[in-house]
């Protein structure tokens, strides 16, 4: 530049974008309005929507020795599972729940893909719910657009009401059996009637009643494909051998519409006549013709479509199906594919998920259905009576999980000579704790090589008729 030139100024003006002028960093959302579809896999999905929503609605309702049977009471701190009745000390049932539940998800995933999401995830299945009711008010897809590109009138206020009123029915009524988790149902729906619910009940009733209606009605795509972290991490449990969704490219290409009696080789086209109804029936919006996406819940809704539409055109079925990457590209027969189901990865995932089941279960037909603690005196930890015998004092306590009145007894072992100088049983009401004293003594003779020494024992607890017992460690101090 030379000297004494004017700088040259570039004006900047702001970047617009759509109608109003302004400019959005983000992508417009596109609603979907998923087709109706109907197959095997449909039934399939409707089945697994019955049987999650009578297990989940029905359950709290069923009785079990004159309570609810599933009952997670909250402040008693005790948890009854049918004839299990758990206490917080045993939470690590929960947490071994956790990772069986984890370890089936991991199996499952390197098996046959998004399962779960597709067929029993809550998510999946209140979503299809609400499309249910969505279309039983508004109509089928096609229906549904035509309503919502209508100006406002009676008709489509009435719609638009009732499903809404019947969004918030199904919502409430799931944070209402929610709730009845926590709080007896029975007393609930007595509360409900009056609308005398407490104030947490009044939380959760409507905290997870509209996080159901807000999910399924509003989100629906939104969290499987943003929210749920498991589609970010699928892709580290399936290879290509496990079985996904798939669309047969050598088969299906090249796309193109065509007359159903005409001869698609003749005219350069594969089976995929373009029929775009795939999409149109997919509840995330994804093209599964473009490869298997991070969105796809694995649902098969498209399998289904597409093999009525290849029934029509008199096509094999299968252009759209469960297969495996190394399936579709090496043309792979079903029984080749199933040869590679069981693998290296799939075993170890097995494996572990049948030792942790086991596990499971072993430990839990073992309980022994009542729990110690050993507590020493506080006040002295041992003191010398008549005749030179030195006593120590303890507390015992004993938690009583059955829903029957119990009778314990008590032994001590450990040292020669210890004797217990109180009652030897105790008696502790159904699902309840008792306590009492225990006196220790031991003689002189015994005591006098043990003296400056805190010694181990054991105290012994049986419940009668029972031929087990609880073993609790304790020491016998002997002073100097």
């Amino acid at each position: 530049m030379s000297k004494g030139a004017a700088p040259r100024v570039i004006p900047i003006q702001q970047a617009q974008d759509g109608a109003d002028g302004l400019f959005s960093a983000y992508e417009k959302q596109v609603r979907i309005y998923p087709r109706a579809v109907h197959g095997w896999f449909a039934n399939w999905r409707w089945i697994m929507v019955a049987l999650t929503q009578a297990v989940f609605y029905g359950l709290p309702w069923l009785q079990w020795n004159g309570r609810q049977a599933v009952l997670f009471d909250l402040s008693e701190r005790r948890f009854f599972v049918f004839g299990l009745v758990l206490h917080p000390q045993d939470f690590i049932y929960l947490a071994a729940l956790l990772v069986i539940s984890a370890l089936a998800l991991f199996f499952f995933t390197a098996v046959a893909g998004r399962l779960w999401c597709g067929y029993a995830c809550p998510q999946t299945v209140y979503t299809e719910i609400f499309l249910w009711i969505e279309r039983r008010i508004e109509g089928d897809r096609s229906a549904r657009m035509r309503l919502d590109a209508a100006p406002w009138g009676m008709e489509k206020l009435l719609r638009k009401g009732g499903k809404q009123f019947a969004w918030l029915s199904v919502g409430l009524f799931t944070g209402f059996s929610f709730v009845g988790y926590f709080t007896p149902i029975q007393t609930l729906a007595v509360q409900a009637a009056s609308l005398s619910f407490s104030p947490w009940e009044w939380f959760w009733v409507l905290f997870y009643g509209l996080a159901t209606y807000g999910n399924a009605g509003y989100l629906r795509e939104q969290v499987c494909k943003y929210m749920c972290p498991y589609a970010r991490f699928q892709s580290a449990l399936i290879d290509m051998d496990s079985l996904v969704i798939a669309y047969d490219t050598q088969r299906g290409e090249s796309r193109g519409s065509r007359p159903r009696k005409a001869d698609p080789r003749s005219m350069g086209l594969g089976d995929c006549i373009d029929c775009t109804l795939c999409v149109q029936v997919c509840p995330t919006g994804i093209d599964i013709r473009n490869g298997l996406q991070n969105e796809c819940i694995a649902c098969a809704a498209c399998i289904d479509v597409c093999d009525d539409v290849m029934g029509k055109m008199g096509y094999a079925p299968g252009l759209i199906r469960y297969s495996s990457g190394n399936a579709i590209a090496q043309s792979w027969s079903p029984r080749q594919m199933l040869a590679r189901v069981w693998r290296p990865r799939v075993l170890i995932y097995g494996s572990l998920l049948l030792a942790a089941s086991l596990a499971f279960v072993i430990s839990l037909s073992m309980r022994s259905g009542f729990g110690v603690d050993i507590i020493r005196d506080r006040g002295a930890l041992a003191r010398e009576t008549g005749k030179g015998r030195i006593e120590n004092v303890y507390r015992l306590q004993i938690r009583n999980s059955t829903e029957q009145a119990q009778r314990f007894s008590v032994q001590v072992s450990g040292l020669p000579g210890l004797q217990l100088a109180t009652p030897a049983q105790l008696e502790v009401p159904a699902i309840g704790i008792a306590s009492m004293p225990v006196r220790l003594t031991l003689a002189q003779e015994q005591a006098e090589a043990l003296r400056g020494h805190a010694n181990p024992i054991r105290f012994m607890i049986t419940r009668d008729g029972d031929l087990r017992s609880s073993s609790e460690p304790s020491t016998f101090f002997v002073p100097r």
